[in-house]
């Protein structure tokens, strides 16, 4: 059983480490940026446009992974880029998990009429396509930091609200929660001390992966021109030019791209593994 069971955990740390090295190390490159970014990320130099990586031939020096077609580093702008995109990971992250987890508790635990009215919500809300919704409240709002954060709130909710929703109503049905009641613990006293420790892990391997959709949804404003201005560093609006010219500069789209999905995965598979190293019942 021992041994089993520490087959399981191997490749759980493992996980771990991986997505967190990665997040670390990105999150590390944002903060210092301005420091370790070896170019000017809004220069540009059309003599030097679509140079290619250090390692190919007709490279240009002090520009490790090329420039685009204006002659602009694609390495100072994917760094300058990833600050960004983690700004808004944990900022629209941190605002969508407290909207939707309070909202699904409250419907969850209390049941009766504050669930009806939330469900009844969420089910309206849900009918709209979101990303269509988030280009219209963008198209609406204005492009911008603020607007990106509101539109990825206002859209994905719902997606924390019906998860720990169910969460917490099967938590609400086990015998430790009348154990309180009847202790005489009032029922938000009981939701906050009782249910709330046990939806904890996923409501964490929600927010990892909610991080990551507003990583993915930046990156699709960013594509088609709806994110903050086109002059500034994103990964989604390199990808939209590296698209292009892919053929004449392969590395505009691919370095952006390869960062983007690991930024992606690693959100993902660190919130797994969170929900499965500190869930009470696999504990």
């Amino acid at each position: 059983m021992r041994d089993a069971r520490s087959e399981v955990r191997r490749p759980l740390g493992l996980r771990l480490w991986l997505s967190g090295g990665w997040l670390t190390l990105l999150v590390l490159a944002a903060v210092f940026a301005p420091f370790i970014a070896p170019k000017d990320p809004l220069m540009q130099d059309l003599f030097l446009g679509r140079m290619p990586p250090f390692w190919q031939s007709g490279a240009e020096p002090g520009f490790l992974l090329g420039t685009d077609s204006l002659g602009r580093d694609v390495l100072s702008r994917m760094l300058y880029g990833a600050r960004l995109a983690l700004i808004v990971a944990l900022v629209a992250g941190t605002l969508t998990c407290i909207l939707g987890a309070t909202l699904g508790l409250i419907a969850g635990y209390y049941r009766g009429w504050p669930d009806r009215i939330i469900s009844r919500f969420i089910d309206i809300w849900m009918a709209f396509p979101p990303v269509l919704f988030a280009i219209l409240l963008i198209a609406v709002l204005g492009p911008g930091l603020i607007s990106i954060i509101i539109a990825i709130v206002v859209i994905d909710w719902t997606r924390f609200a019906r998860v720990i929703r169910a969460e917490a109503m099967s938590q609400g049905a086990m015998d430790y929660v009348a154990s309180a009641q009847v202790a005489g613990r009032t029922r938000f006293g009981t939701m906050i001390t009782e249910i709330l420790p046990n939806v904890l892990p996923t409501i964490i391997a929600l927010l990892t992966l909610e991080m990551g959709i507003a990583v993915i949804v930046e990156a699709i404003l960013s594509f088609v021109n709806l994110s903050i201005s086109t002059d500034s560093p994103t990964w989604g609006g390199m990808i939209s030019e590296g698209r292009t010219s892919v053929h004449q500069a392969w590395w505009v789209l691919v370095f952006p791209l390869i960062t983007l999905f690991l930024t992606v995965l690693s959100f993902s598979q660190l919130g797994e593994g969170l929900k499965d190293r500190f869930d009470p019942v696999l504990r």
